[in-house]
Parts: C-alpha cells; structure tokens; sequence
C-alpha cells in the first residue's frame, strides 16, 4: 500500500450492485483489493440476482444482498441497508457502482458519530474522499483500475476471478463426460441476452452456421449455454445443428451462474453475444469472441487477455437501442457472418474485411 492511505483498515465493504456481467467483471479489482488488505474482514453488498456468484467466495466474510430496487418496498429496504451498514462500523467503502443511488447513501453515512471516513468511488466529488485521478476509456474495467491506482494498490487481475464450489466441477465434468464431451474438442455457445435486449442477438441460424461451419473443420462438438430467457434461441440452434451433423450439438439448461465455468473451462474457444454469462465465462481465461452491434465494445467486452470483441463496419453502431429502426433483426450483426467468425476463432486470421477487433489493447 502507498502511504496516501492511512493504517488501521480492518473492516471494509465492497459495493457492487449490477448488472450481473458488470458484477462478474468488478471481481478482478475485488481480487487486487484482497490482495492489498490480506488480513481484513472484507464484505460484499449486491443485488440477489448477482449473489449466487459469491456463494462460495473465500475473498468474503459476509455478502449481503437486500432488494434496494424493489419500490413496493423502497424506505424500509434502505432503512435496513443504512442500519446494517452503520451497525458493522467499517473502515473504508469501497463503490464500485458509483450510481446516484449509491452516492445518496454513502452521503448520508457520511455524517454523524458513526459516520464512515474513508468513502472511495469512480466519480469525483462528494460524498466519495478517494476517485480516479486521471481520465480514463469508457470500459469499467479502467475505472475501476484507476481507483485502485489513486489508492496505490497494484492492479494485477487481467480477468475476472470467481470460485465454483469443488462439487460444480465435479458435477460438470461428470455431465461432460456422460454426453461425450472431451475437453479441447469442443466450442461453447452463449447465444442469448436478457429478452428485453433481445437486439444484441447474433441469431440462431448464424449460430447454427457456424456450429456445421466448425464441425466440418474438426470441432467435435458444439456446447450451447443458456438460461430461461434464452431456452428457445438455445434449442433452436441445437436442433439446426443436429438436422445435419446429428448428436453434434447440446443445450445445458440446468447450469447454475458458477457452473458455467467449469463448462467454458475445457472449451476450444468461445461465441458469445453481448451478455452478462459471458463476462462469467471470461475467468475461465479460454478464448473468447464476443459478437456486438448495438453495444459499444470499447464499454462491453468482457475481461481478459484472450477476449476479442467484433463488431461490423456500419453506419448506426452504439445506438443501444431496443429494436432496430431498419426492421426486425439488426442489421449491424447480420454483417457478422459465420465464414468470418469461423475465420477469427479457427483459423486464427487476425482480421476481416469489414469487421473491427477490439482487445485489450483497443
């Protein structure tokens, strides 16, 4: 530690509320705090969606995850929230969200005798006493590193850092093995999104393409990954796929959130929307190829040295829009094709005509 902070932090809490990628990836600069402070109690504040994540964390003595969205019940949330808070006297908070509605709170812990000194943030200015110095790039990543560095703590974590239980894996590794499925052999898909961003979808028949497309070229098998919102384009795909290369593709639609690492982590490569599973498989740290259009992959790429974000030449990308204004499916990823995805994850060809690649360098 740099001697811009004072001794004697025994008691800190991390907050980070969502969206769950963004949860997913916060646990590297999570990773370099526990590494700065070996010896404190170190606590999590979440939202529940994004809890099951830290399930069996080590990093955490207690992670605790209150409905602080829930307005049918909003002032007695809070109330609790600043009583638990206030009650467990910590030496330092740590904002990782930096939202309006996390700035409100931690004002209002900033006064009175059990107030909370130190009070660090991503956004100057009050109620935070520690902020990024410098200006940074839009990826979250950077923000949060520049924090770190303000502190004077080394950022070492290139991805995210997340800890299934031994018997996920164990569980993982046998359902693998019962379907047939060798580690290195086979490609895993992760085609969804949440269904209000449906937008930000690839499409089943492009993946399914590029399943027959990497079959053909020696990839055994196709993994597809998804959750409820996403069951219909998973089976979609699956059944595409089997039509003509029958038993070549699964669709594991009984993973839970850690689960889906132990079943990235054998994988040749990865496809993957932009999406919060995504962000989850990135600490597997196995290559990974993120398909965007209407997102920004310079704010969206998931962490990690092997993650590329690609995104076609076209005229309206970013516009974070929920339907495309030039007709039902978007435009901006039907300029992915699946010979040019095959062409970057297989074949290694380190660019296409008409694509950009976005990496750590980006």
């Amino acid at each position: 530690m740099s001697g811009k902070i004072a001794g004697g932090i025994r008691r800190i809490l991390i907050i980070k509320w969502s969206a769950l990628g963004d949860v997913a990836l916060a646990t590297a600069a999570i990773e370099d705090v526990r590494h700065a402070f070996p010896d404190a109690v170190l606590h999590l504040d979440t939202l529940p969606a994004a809890a099951k994540l830290f399930a069996f964390d080590p990093r955490f003595e207690a992670v605790f995850a209150l409905p602080l969205r829930d307005r049918t019940r909003r002032l007695r949330t809070h109330f609790l929230w600043l009583r638990r808070v206030r009650a467990a006297r910590y030496d330092l908070i740590i904002d990782l969200q930096s939202s309006d509605h996390t700035r409100l709170l931690l004002a209002v812990l900033s006064i009175g005798q059990s107030r909370v000194v130190r009070r660090w943030g991503l956004r100057r200015g009050f109620p935070y006493t520690l902020a990024p110095t410098v200006s940074v790039g839009p990826h979250a990543a950077a923000r949060m590193r520049a924090l770190l560095a303000a502190a004077g703590i080394q950022t070492r974590s290139l991805r995210p850092v997340l800890y299934p239980h031994a018997d996920q894996f164990a569980h993982v590794s046998a359902l693998l093995q019962d379907l047939g499925i060798q580690p290195g052999r086979y490609a895993v898909f992760l085609p969804g999104s949440q269904a209000a961003s449906w937008l930000k979808r690839w499409g089943a028949e492009r993946y399914a393409e590029l399943g027959l497309l990497l079959h053909r070229r020696g990839i055994e098998r196709v993994v597809v990954i998804g959750a409820c919102d996403e069951a219909d384009v998973c089976a979609e795909i699956v059944a595409s796929i089997n039509a003509e290369a029958p038993g070549v593709a699964v669709y594991l639609n009984a993973l839970s959130l850690l689960e889906v690492i132990p079943a990235c982590a054998g994988a040749a490569f990865i496809v993957a929307n932009d999406t919060g599973t995504a962000h989850i498989a990135a600490a597997t740290n196995r290559p990974m190829w993120v398909l965007c259009g209407p997102t920004d992959p310079r704010r969206v790429r998931p962490l990690g040295p092997n993650v590329r974000a690609v995104q076609a030449d076209y005229a309206c990308l970013n516009c974070y829009r929920k339907t495309c204004r030039w007709g039902p499916r978007p435009r901006c990823l039907e300029r992915i094709s699946p010979h040019a995805v095959l062409a970057l994850a297989l074949e290694g060809v380190p660019a296409v005509a008409g694509l950009r690649v976005y990496d750590d360098d980006t």
